[in-house]
């Protein structure tokens, strides 16, 4: 099988958007590709997190992986900081970036532009990324497609690893979904629906009541035309939507858009409701009953027992190769 990788991070409660672009995608991949899944907790302090609610969300995160159909038994599922050889890899790599190449990365940019006060986590972080694909070998890398940046500069960095000390890294490829791969805000449907909003209108909490998401649904902003017709760049509101619909309902694009031919905003958003009411009701079921007990505990034990043999032989590898051990191993 091919190997796949991926990691999210804890910070914040997990969204519609979230689910959709990351976490339900991987049900249907782990199947089909061998699957390695970390909850990228490192990249969580680039920030400050309230310890309280750090700990929380990282258990609510990897509850929810589970609660929406990844099978711990099919998937290496771990938690980042469980396996050292993250950050001692992330620091070699690290010095084989240069500082033009990390200035270029979207996040940082973004806060740079605002004369926000950075720290250098945001700068650096982007080493430690690299370190966290590349220590598995994956042939790929779910990302959406804001995040294929930081692929291509892993790519670099694998490739000029290789060149100097010889063949020791995979290049990852990364793959990028065509529907769902980006839920929008549904106030501000130009924009990414976001952890870290700041009114929480634009964005459905996956554990939030149902009742709340149902009406987030019907008051998303769409546009004065009326006509259920994805086009993304003229009708972003509805065209959200109907992505939304879309990966919730199993259903193309085009049979829905059939479906809803001259009919209004109103019924839509109202089936729409239904729609994504249901996959929460199912998700949060799940949720209550795994979160009991020792069973995420055990899960994220299994997941790193497995992944540490593999970090250590790369790590040792990549040691040998640089020089950084005189010993044999």
């Amino acid at each position: 099988m091919k190997r796949m990788l991926s990691g999210i991070k804890p910070t914040g409660r997990v969204t519609l958007g979230n689910y959709i672009g990351a976490i339900k995608p991987f049900v249907s991949y782990q199947d089909e590709y061998e699957m390695f899944i970390f909850i990228a907790n490192l990249h969580s302090m680039t920030i400050y997190q309230e310890p309280k609610e750090l700990r929380q969300n990282t258990r609510d995160l990897i509850a929810l992986y589970i609660a929406a159909g990844l099978d711990p038994e099919k998937v290496t599922l771990f938690l980042q900081s469980d396996v050292l050889e993250h950050a001692q890899l992330g620091w070699y790599l690290g010095c084989m970036v240069s500082m033009g190449e990390l200035s270029r990365m979207t996040q940082y940019k973004d806060k740079a532009s605002k004369n926000e006060v950075i720290g250098a986590g945001i700068f650096n972080y982007p080493s430690l990324m690299n370190a966290d694909i590349l220590m598995y070998d994956p042939d790929y890398v779910p990302v959406g497609e804001d995040q294929k940046q930081h692929v291509e500069l892993c790519r670099d960095v694998a490739e000029r690893f290789n060149s100097r000390y010889s063949e020791t890294f995979k290049i990852p490829e990364p793959l990028i979904a065509k529907v769902g791969g980006r839920i929008m805000d549904l106030q501000n449907p130009t924009k990414k629906m976001s952890k870290s909003d700041e009114n929480g209108k634009g964005t459905i909490y996956i554990l939030d009541d149902i009742n709340v998401s149902k009406k987030k649904i019907k008051s998303a902003v769409t546009d004065s035309d009326g006509h259920i017709h994805y086009d993304p760049e003229n009708k972003p509101g509805i065209s959200n939507l109907l992505e939304i619909y879309s990966i919730l309902s199993n259903r193309s694009i085009e049979d829905i858009e059939k479906q809803y031919d001259g009919k209004g905003y109103g019924e839509f958003k109202t089936d729409l409701a239904e729609v994504v009411g249901n996959e929460l009701e199912k998700i949060q079921a799940r949720y209550k009953e795994i979160t009991t007990g020792s069973y995420l505990d055990d899960v994220l034990e299994a997941g790193a027992a497995k992944a540490r043999p593999i970090a250590r032989k790369k790590l040792s590898k990549v040691e040998r190769k640089i020089g950084i051990t005189i010993k044999k191993r």
